[in-house]
Order: structure tokens, then C-alpha cells, then sequence
């Protein structure tokens, strides 16, 4: 299979990059975040690499950043999203794309609604939920349209080892193991109160592989493990790894303007579609993660 990757260049892409080369996939990458959006530019890369599978991962995608410039955030992941559609159908009518959207759709939920699943109601409260809910409408109106073929993968939080410090679970890493090098025994945190359900990107991008074979074109699929853990949880467990004297302290410029309480996923529907599981365990992601920012 050929396939092409958009942002293949950020964490996320570089382990799927790996996954389907391991699985014996050509693989073509586009890096081109911030120009995704231009119509004329992914129209040349289409034409050129003309892809079986299109992995659209190309996104402004730090929810806290996005408050700072959702037009930015609105640009990159709806345009770009229309953008790499268009170009597919244009040169490659016959390739799947799988829209890689968020949890963060989803919003404000209360207890009663969790676990999540794909017909559970969407109110995003950032910038960047809206941003791929809007993305979501983009691809489904191209699949009722057109009759293209989109799957989305609706990926709750997903961690591992290689991702940038400006996500949590790396950030609380090496804030640990500065403070420990130092000799500091306290680490400013945010709110620490929050709860998602991570998935090692690992096991998130051979979801992707299998929604991309398996998947039925315009479906929403969830990529979930089916637990949430606090930031509480998350932080204790690499302080316990790295330090235990720590302390953590809060710090109220680290907190976001609006904040989902709880993310909580069903994965039911793709792992009846495509028989996926996650196959890495919690622990042994988190120290993973500690050993590649050491």
C-alpha cells in the first residue's frame, strides 16, 4: 500500500511512519503543517505521490496553546483538512483518508455520559475541540458529496516515548527530572485534577492502520483504552519513578481558561471493526517515556 502521511513530522507521524514501513507499506511524508491549507500546494504533493491511504495528521494540536490563536487553529485543521480532501479527489479518487479528529469533541460531559461513545453529544470547550469537530463536518459532507472515502479516528490522549514536552505526561517528566538534577524538591503543575484516557501511540497508530483496511468509509471510530486516570495519578507515578521527595505546587498561569473535567472513551466500535486492542500497559508507557527524556 501506498500511503501518505501529513504531518509526518510530529510525534505522532514519525511512529506511524514506522509502523506501516514495518508493515511493509511505501510511505511518503508530508511536513507541511502550517501550509496545509494551501489548496494549490496539496494538490502537488497528491499528484506526485498519488497515495492509496492518506493519513491526515497535519494539525495545530496543543489544547492549551490553542486559546492563544484559534483562527490559526481553525485555519490549520478545518482549511487543511478541506485542502488535503479536495487534492485527494482531484488526483486519487479511489484512496481512503482517515481524518485523525479528538476526544476533545466531546467537551463537557458529565459522569452519566461516560464511558464516550461516538453518538454521545459534542460541545467542545477549546479552540481546538471546535477546530476538529468542524474538521469531523468537513470530511463527512465530502463522504455524503462525493462519496469519498474518509474514516475518522477519534483519538482520546495518547502518550509515549518521543513526544514534545509541551504535553502533559512529558512536561511533569522532566520538570521531575530537572528538579532532581538540581537538587530542587518542588515542580510547579496545573491543574492536576482533570482525568483522560491515554493510549500509548504505539498501539494508536496500528488503530490507524486497521481503520484505514477495515474501517467503514464515513465512520467516526473512537481509539480509546476504556480508563481515564488523573493528572494526579499521572504525576505521582513518574515522581515515585524519578523522585519521591517532590512536591508539587500549582501554578495558576498553567491553568487553561476552560478545561473538560473528565474523558473517558468506548472503544467497542473499532475493535469490532478492526479486532484492535492496546497491547503496551500504562506503567510501562510512563517509564518509557521517562527513559527517552533522560
Amino acid at each position: 500500500m501506498r500511503a501518505l502521511i501529513t504531518g509526518a513530522s510530529g510525534f505522532v507521524g514519525s511512529h506511524l511512519a514506522a509502523h506501516l514501513r514495518d508493515c511493509g507499506d511505501e510511505v511518503s511524508l508530508s511536513d507541511m503543517e502550517s501550509d496545509v491549507a494551501d489548496v494549490a500546494e496539496m494538490s502537488r504533493v497528491m499528484s506526485e505521490v498519488k497515495p492509496d491511504a492518506i493519513y491526515h495528521l497535519a494539525a495545530i494540536s496543543h489544547v492549551g496553546q490553542s486559546w492563544d490563536d484559534p483562527s490559526a487553529v481553525l485555519r490549520v485543521n478545518v482549511l487543511g483538512t478541506a485542502a488535503v480532501l479536495a487534492a485527494a479527489r482531484q488526483h486519487v479518487t479511489s484512496a481512503t483518508t482517515l481524518l485523525i479528529s479528538s476526544a476533545e469533541v466531546y467537551g463537557a460531559v458529565s459522569a452519566d455520559e461516560l464511558p464516550l461513545r461516538e453518538t454521545s453529544p459534542v460541545r467542545p470547550t477549546s479552540p481546538y475541540g471546535a477546530s476538529k469537530l468542524a474538521a469531523e463536518v468537513v470530511a463527512l459532507q465530502a463522504f455524503r458529496g462525493y462519496a469519498q472515502r474518509v474514516v475518522i479516528a477519534r483519538s482520546f490522549n495518547h502518550f509515549g516515548p518521543g513526544q514534545s514536552v509541551n504535553f502533559f505526561v512529558p512536561a511533569i517528566g522532566s520538570r521531575l527530572l530537572d528538579a532532581h538534577a538540581q537538587g530542587r524538591h518542588d515542580v510547579v503543575v496545573g491543574n492536576l485534577a482533570t482525568r483522560r484516557d491515554f493510549t500509548d501511540v504505539r498501539d494508536v497508530v496500528r488503530a490507524y492502520r486497521l481503520l484505514v483496511a477495515k474501517g467503514e468509509s464515513g465512520e467516526i471510530y473512537n481509539v480509546a483504552t476504556g480508563v481515564d486516570r488523573s493528572m494526579q495519578e499521572i504525576a505521582n507515578a513518574m515522581r515515585d519513578s524519578i523522585d519521591p521527595s517532590i512536591e508539587f505546587v500549582p501554578d495558576a498561569s498553567l491553568m487553561r481558561p476552560a478545561d473538560t473535567a473528565v474523558l473517558r472513551g468506548d472503544a467497542t466500535k473499532v475493535k469490532t471493526a478492526t479486532g484492535w486492542s492496546p497491547s503496551y500497559s500504562f506503567a510501562d508507557t510512563l517509564a518509557d517515556v521517562v527513559n527517552s527524556l533522560r
